[in-house]
């Protein structure tokens, strides 16, 4: 049972309303308990802080990147500002602090090639003071780096890029001319060491063109049964004539512990996960590394339909695929926001907790891949009306509660393990610029938003004192004054 005291007079309307009554959160792993919450909002607001109630994870700071903005801010629990970077670009598309305390941030130079959602094409680092300490371009006609980057623990930076190839080069591929647009996007990893001011030395990469499979031209070198050669990528699944952007990977993360990277593709609606020990040669090949398979996908989970093996689909157009911090809940499994684009039984969003069967460096390889169930899924048949089309992302915290971003509407989310909201903030920079209070949020979409406790390296010796809110007009509720 869920009870909820409204005090009408602290709403201003039906927009403020609409905000306010988004707390009927629930989980599905926890339907069995029985939950009395009795909820007095003490604001009004339609951007900035809306709510902040008991058990919310109030013991740090919150990162975000409006899509719309060149600033990137560090607010408090209580929606006030910590700390803001400026930088000449707007994202491109995530955002990270070092633990130095500097900002890791990749920008959007607006390349005209590769015209498509999350392009970047420029990383910078930005020191605590705002200084910009390193810039590193990859953007030309070749090839434009896009959505997410991933700082190592040894200062490297792995980052994800297009690489266009020629019609001819896909057909030579085995790529079926009637689905080959003018060029073909493939996606490329690689792993810079930042040196001086804006240079860096490739140490590393891995090319999704070196591992294709396909069965529609047996003259192709690379021609072989689809559900036989599943650690490769089908050079003719997704295919279209009209689509350029064919992967479109769109996060990206690395496991220290098995020195494996984890990747998202938006496209074919999986995570894919690959082998980092290898060389640049053996990744280059199918043979190497902890795995022994060189760079061939060592695991993929969420649609056996890509690779001719099954015939469900559990992801769709998902985002922010992630390994959960040793010594939180789910230690070591992988998080993902679902964003539900195309789902079947209609367009839902969850967040989805999987446990990949690993054993040593490698994965059961039972086809097609498991788990067969999620270990934790949030909103599972959609209680809860969410739905975030596009970007989003969600951040296991340490107390077990867990972070989202509704990317699209600019809305970070708190629930606890039981799935009830305790913690909401509207994002109030629009494209436009910083909203008015009681407006209408609208053109504030973020592509993620992360919590950093007050523990986290990077703040050490730093002085982090709360200031205004972004927006003006703010009614903080008293437990946050």
């Amino acid at each position: 049972m869920i009870r909820i005291h409204l005090n009408s007079r602290k709403f201003i309307g039906a927009i403020t309303y609409l905000f306010s009554i988004a707390t009927l959160f629930s989980c599905s792993s926890s339907n069995e308990d029985t939950v009395e919450t009795v909820i007095t909002p003490t604001v009004t607001n339609t951007v900035g802080l809306i709510r902040n109630d008991a058990g919310a994870l109030n013991d740090g700071y919150v990162l975000f990147a409006p899509i719309g903005s060149n600033t990137t801010y560090l607010i408090d629990k209580c929606g006030k500002q910590v700390k803001t970077w400026a930088s000449n670009y707007k994202p491109g598309q995530s955002c990270y602090l070092l633990p130095d305390g500097s900002l890791l941030r990749p920008g959007n130079t607006n390349n005209t090639t590769f015209n498509a959602g999350g392009k970047g094409g420029v990383i910078e680092k930005i020191d605590w003071n705002g200084n910009v300490t390193w810039t590193y371009t990859i953007s030309d006609a070749l090839k434009c780096q896009h959505h997410d980057v991933k700082a190592l623990p040894n200062g490297n930076i792995l980052i994800i890029a297009w690489e266009s190839k020629t019609n001819t080069e896909a057909i030579a591929q085995g790529r079926d001319p009637n689905l080959v647009p003018s060029t073909v996007w493939s996606e490329q990893i690689i792993e810079i060491k930042p040196t001086g001011t804006n240079g860096g030395t490739i140490v590393w990469e891995w090319h999704l063109w070196d591992h294709l499979v396909q069965d529609f031209d047996a003259s192709k070198p690379n021609f072989g049964t689809i559900a036989a050669s599943s650690k490769l990528i089908n050079v003719n699944y997704n295919a279209s004539a009209t689509n350029q952007d064919w992967i479109h990977l769109n996060s990206i993360d690395y496991n220290a512990a098995l020195d494996q990277i984890l990747v998202s593709s938006h496209s074919f609606n999986e995570v894919w996960i690959i082998d980092h020990s290898t060389t640049t040669a053996q990744a280059k090949s199918h043979a190497g590394g902890n795995s022994g398979n060189g760079g061939d996908l060592i695991y993929r989970w969420g649609n056996s339909l890509a690779y001719s093996t099954g015939t469900t689909t559990q992801l769709f157009g998902q985002h922010n695929a992630y390994w959960i911090e040793s010594g939180f809940p789910f230690e070591n499994q992988i998080m993902i926001f679902n964003n539900g684009n195309g789902r079947t039984g209609g367009n839902y969003s969850t967040i989805e907790i999987i446990k990949p069967p690993v054993n040593g460096y490698n994965y059961t390889q039972s086809l097609p891949y498991g788990p067969n169930t999620t270990s934790w899924n949030y909103n599972a048949g959609n209680p809860n009306n969410m739905y975030a089309q596009n970007i989003s992302g969600a951040q296991q915290l340490s107390n077990g509660n867990v972070l989202f971003c509704n990317g699209p509407a600019g809305i970070f989310s708190e629930i606890n393990s039981s799935g009830n909201l305790v913690w909401q903030y509207t994002n109030p920079v629009a494209s436009s610029g910083v909203l008015k209070q009681n407006e209408v949020a609208t053109q504030n979409s973020a592509f993620r938003s992360t919590f950093y406790p007050k523990t986290f390296s990077g703040f050490s010796g730093r002085t982090l004192g709360s200031g205004a809110t972004i927006e003006a007009l703010n009614s903080i509720s008293n437990s946050c004054k």
